[in-house]
């Protein structure tokens, strides 16, 4: 259920229209033309919120009407049998009373932070990538642009946070990166009909359960040079915290060589804090360590997520799942 923005003569206005069904090979349905309004930040972000917290990803969250937000809000109201419009049922931000909490800075936080070099080779060396900063630490854990966490934090000296202080954050159910830790997921029998759908040219990821969108997120797939492999694949294995076989022969040519470097696992990892293994030599769905390139930069064929999103992803797929990408 991908959906397509399209620009109008209004600009507080965009249409949007649904397109394509769960089919082996995705085909065009008729379109569904929605408008959505430009809503102010705060009901942009308890939309944003509602979204994210039922794996509807919006993107990062920031008080914006963007392109993912409005293609979430659509494909939700499509997934649950809303009517398509750009009308928004109060219940639907009922949910979300509460737009903005606290996070305090606790002193376990600190031992996710410390310098990443820019080498892979010194990478290389390390046990852990962790994050680099506490802003971008907090800005992952609340699925959130930095720009915007500094926003509701003005006045805050990012470079001297310490253990105690207290930042005011979106009210989303957060992203906890310590409770993730090296390991394989096993086959999920309860999903083993489930399937994926990659749509390469909207940049989504979709998840359905027989005719039902189970979830729909943002994803960077491949690149001009290098694509995102179109067919029908099966997913091999997944795996949290992964390390990662830096080797640029197969990232830039699809050929694997022996000049490569094994980067450890953490957030700062090149494939984030998962990998999600397919039938097609070096392509994988994955995390990220940078979030705010996700459905902008390209990727070396493989499916990128926000970590946030991708940790979403490894408890609503299975090993087994075929996965279609288009």
């Amino acid at each position: 259920m991908s959906i397509f923005l399209v620009a109008n003569a209004t600009s507080a206005w965009q249409a949007v229209r649904a397109v394509r069904t769960p089919a082996a090979t995705p085909e065009s349905t008729p379109q569904i033309f929605a408008a959505l309004p430009n809503y102010d930040e705060e009901t942009s972000t308890r939309l944003q919120i509602f979204l994210d917290n039922n794996d509807f990803g919006p993107g990062k969250i920031d008080g914006k009407m963007g392109e993912f937000f409005r293609k979430a809000l659509i494909s939700y109201k499509h997934a649950h049998g809303m009517r398509e419009t750009g009308f928004v049922d109060q219940w639907l931000l009922d949910q979300v009373p509460v737009t903005f909490t606290t996070y305090t800075i606790r002193e376990d936080d600190l031992k996710f932070i410390g310098p990443v070099p820019t080498s892979y080779e010194e990478q290389a060396k390390l046990k852990w990538l962790p994050y680099t900063s506490l802003l971008e630490f907090v800005a992952e854990r609340y699925h959130s642009a930095e720009a915007y966490i500094q926003k509701l934090n003005s006045g805050k000296d990012w470079e001297k946070l310490q253990p105690g202080e207290v930042l005011k954050v979106p009210n989303v159910l957060p992203f906890e990166i310590e409770k993730f830790a090296e390991g394989e997921i096993p086959e999920n029998p309860a999903f083993a009909a489930r399937k994926i759908f990659i749509d390469t040219k909207e940049r989504l990821l979709e998840v359905f359960d027989g005719d039902q969108l189970v979830c729909v997120f943002p994803i960077t797939p491949g690149s001009t040079t290098l694509p995102a492999p179109v067919g029908t694949w099966k997913i091999l294995g997944m795996a949290t915290m992964p390390w990662f076989r830096y080797d640029e022969g197969m990232l830039n040519y699809g050929v694997r060589t022996e000049n490569y470097f094994n980067l450890p696992p953490g957030p700062n990892n090149l494939v984030g804090i998962l990998w999600i293994s397919l039938n097609k030599t070096g392509i994988g769905i994955h995390g990220t360590n940078n979030p705010e390139t996700i459905g902008r930069a390209a990727s070396h064929g493989c499916i990128r997520l926000a970590n946030w999103d991708a940790a979403r992803v490894k408890d609503l797929v299975s090993v087994g799942n075929t996965v279609i990408i288009f």
